[in-house]
């Protein structure tokens, strides 16, 4: 899955895997970002992230203030994406 992917609805939380390059770990977290500039309030994309890729991942959307929220993967549901 790339990075810039939207989730829709997820149900199996166990096939789903880090989005950071060159990486397939089991992703445990959902990380919800939007470029203001380009979606609406609402709008949120989603990264997932493995435990060691977590705040990699947090700093790089926290940089540019595209960060929004971190849930667990197992959280996401119809709202998130």
């Amino acid at each position: 899955m790339s990075p810039d992917a939207a989730l829709p609805y997820v149900r199996d939380v166990e096939q789903l895997a880090c989005s950071a390059k060159g990486c397939g770990e089991r992703a445990v977290h959902a990380l919800l970002w939007n470029n203001p500039r380009l979606h609406t309030e609402g709008r949120r994309k989603v990264w997932l992230a493995c435990e060691a890729h977590r705040e990699h991942l947090s700093q790089f959307l926290t940089a540019r203030s595209f960060l929004r929220e971190v849930v667990g993967v197992d959280e996401l549901d119809e709202s998130h994406g």
